[in-house]
């Protein structure tokens, strides 16, 4: 079994993997003030409390956020025994990068396309929804050819009571109907029903400019909230990316130093 860490701007998702069935899955918030020690032991305690062996052949991090990634590193080394594989430029995927500098795009965009890829009949477009919306595109001969960025839901709802007087914080649910009655239920049908709107469009760009349709996928936190209000057809995958992580891992495994 392996360890694979994700760091994300809003959280840590760690996976207990044995080949590519992931056995648990946990999250911690991302702070970028912690120690190594911290998350060490905040890990050690999730691992004991669900009764998970931390009998680890190896690990795995991929991180959008810099200055945590030596940190977690460490972290790992002290939970694991194992120095990490970390997902960075130099690392072997599989994936074909074809935008402008393949060095800048995000670990996690890597995981997410290798997982698709090896999942999925080509082409993909997968829809990334975390603190971000990220749109990734893979064609019809599994080349990563980019893709789009998007405020996500939440940033973008907490932008809106921040920004203005009588706008509340409001969580992320679908209002009964979209023409709203209220100032919730309106900031709500924005949300889910302009967010789900904004995936059908892209979706049907991003096919025409690849010529035909392509399979849909959608993982990240807030998917589940907005799919099911999309009109087309998405997949729901929300271990995409540990998934991803894993076969990483296996196509780099000899890496690993103790």
């Amino acid at each position: 079994m392996i360890l694979a860490v994700d760091i994300g701007n809003t959280h840590i998702v760690t996976g207990c993997i044995e080949g590519l069935e992931i056995k648990n899955v946990f999250r911690m918030t991302t702070e970028q003030a912690r120690t190594e020690h911290e998350y060490a032991v905040t890990m050690k305690q999730i691992l004991d409390f669900t009764g998970i062996t931390r009998d680890f052949e190896g690990a795995i991090l991929s991180s959008v956020v810099s200055p945590l990634t030596a940190t977690m590193k460490t972290a790992i080394k002290i939970l694991t025994g194992h120095t990490p594989i970390v997902v960075e430029a130099s690392i072997k995927t599989g994936l074909n990068i074809l935008i402008d500098n393949p060095a800048t795009l995000g670990s996690d965009l890597v995981a997410a396309g290798v997982a698709a890829r090896h999942s999925y009949k080509p082409p993909i477009i997968i829809f990334d929804m975390g603190t971000a919306t990220t749109i990734s595109v893979i064609d019809e001969n599994s080349n990563f050819l980019g893709g789009a960025i998007v405020p996500g839901v939440a940033v973008s709802l907490n932008a809106l009571a921040r920004g203005t007087s009588q706008l509340p914080s409001v969580p992320i649910e679908a209002p009964k109907h979209c023409i709203g009655t209220n100032t919730i239920s309106s900031m709500q049908s924005g949300a889910v029903y302009g967010t789900a709107a904004m995936i059908d469009g892209m979706i049907d760009r991003i096919e025409d400019e690849l010529g035909s349709t392509a399979t849909v996928v959608a993982t990240g936190g807030i998917s589940k909230r907005i799919v099911p209000y999309c009109r087309h057809t998405i997949i729901l995958d929300e271990d995409l990316l540990l998934r991803g992580l894993a076969i990483i891992y296996e196509e780099n495994k000899q890496k690993i130093k103790k």
